[in-house]
């Protein structure tokens, strides 16, 4: 892991558009190697998409791996590159939602695109934030996570085993909670709501929390600039009348949103993970 940091660190110094490329390169190569990860990928996207010809879907699959790869990459710029070089390469719009912020408590909701790390630098660089952090295995992999999520406002960072009590806390303290709502953590905390018509294991959380303070819930999405030329973090108005008075309507509505920006960007969007892992009771799984 020492070495793969230092590989990242000498890499960050590249210009972007071959950095860019070399960690496509590599995902191609990790596409053909890694078939767990693609035959994950591939079961997602044919429950998503089926509409879409099985040869696309492999298409999409592939360049998912050369975007995650590549973000990972890209990584290093964000973790050790100076502000100043962040600023020329992170297009925030409209902008961070300072104002809305500072007015009463915030959920950002940012769904798992591969870029989802440069929307939390964009909001740090303008404010500091609170968030659920799972402890990496690895103790130097988890160092330097921590180190480059904090190098410029301190991160109140929570775990997900301390239940929602601190996240309420933090936000009391006047601190907008960075959240992902999209992935399976199993049944306790979710309901099975649809995500491209797929019944999902879905946390109802962002609902709940926000019933809860009366906080706005302000989605926002982090995706590549075409041309190499960077990253695009898109702020999104405030989601109306959320939760409303049906806490499963609203992760449905949540949902619906997420479904219609990975279609916007749909080889950006996380299908290694298993997003349909937990199943409803008596249904077979998906995965093998």
């Amino acid at each position: 892991m020492r070495l793969l940091l230092a590989l990242m660190w000498l890499l960050h110094w590249l210009p972007l558009p071959l950095l860019g490329r070399l960690g496509e390169a590599v995902g191609t190569v990790l596409y053909i190697l890694i078939g767990k990860r693609r035959r994950i990928a591939l079961t997602n996207l044919a429950m998503c998409m089926p509409e879409v010809p099985e040869r696309q879907r492999r298409a999409v699959a592939r360049r998912h791996f050369q975007a995650y790869t590549r973000s990972i990459l890209e990584r290093g710029i964000l973790w050790w590159a100076p502000e100043a070089r962040l600023r020329r390469l992170i297009r925030v719009e409209p902008g961070v939602p300072l104002a809305q912020i500072q007015a009463g408590p915030t959920i950002l909701l940012c769904p798992h695109f591969v870029c989802l790390d440069v929307a939390g630098v964009a909001v740090l660089l303008e404010t500091s934030l609170c968030s659920i952090y799972m402890e990496q295995r690895n103790k130097v992999a988890d160092a330097a996570l921590r180190r480059g999520r904090t190098r410029f406002r301190p991160i109140k960072l929570l775990s997900r085993a301390e239940g929602v009590k601190p996240i309420l806390r933090a936000m009391r303290d006047g601190l907008p909670y960075f959240m992902l709502p999209d992935m399976d953590f199993g049944i306790k905390d979710a309901e099975f709501v649809p995500f491209f018509g797929v019944p999902a294991a879905t946390l109802t959380a962002p609902a709940r929390i926000a019933a809860t303070t009366g906080a706005k819930v302000i989605p926002v999405v982090a995706t590549f600039l075409p041309g190499y030329r960077g990253w695009q973090v898109k702020f999104f108005p405030p989601v109306p009348d959320f939760p409303g008075d049906d806490l499963l309507d609203a992760t449905r509505r949540m949902n619906a949103f997420i479904e219609a920006r990975v279609r916007e960007a749909p080889a950006e969007y996380f299908w290694t993970h298993k997003r349909f892992k937990t199943r409803p009771a008596g249904e077979p799984g998906f995965y093998g």
